[in-house]
């Protein structure tokens, strides 16, 4: 099951980098909406369906994204819930520490 997944997840993850080559948001300038709510989509799905270096700018752009405060407050707070995640063993050491 998960290996169809990732074919799915790579062929998207292309799309989201070449949608964000030469962006700093997804839909503009400015943090909005659509980095909201691709923040839960891209950070469940890198775990499950890791994306590889070729995404680069796929790869800065979630890394924008975990590094605005209030994603980092919402992880900080979704924290003691990611117990109850099926791939919990997949997930980054960075997400499941106390900052």
């Amino acid at each position: 099951a998960i290996g169809g997944v990732q074919a799915l997840a790579a062929m998207a993850y292309g799309l989201i980098d070449g949608h964000m080559t030469g962006r700093t948001w997804a839909a503009g300038e400015a943090f909005s909406l659509a980095d909201c709510a691709a923040t839960p989509a891209l950070f469940y799905a890198g775990i499950v369906a890791p994306w590889g270096e070729e995404q680069g700018a796929l790869g800065a752009y979630f890394e924008r994204l975990v590094a605005r405060p209030s994603v980092a407050r919402t992880l900080a707070e979704a924290r003691p819930f990611f117990d109850y995640f099926p791939y919990r063993e997949l997930m980054p050491a960075r997400f499941l520490e106390e900052a």
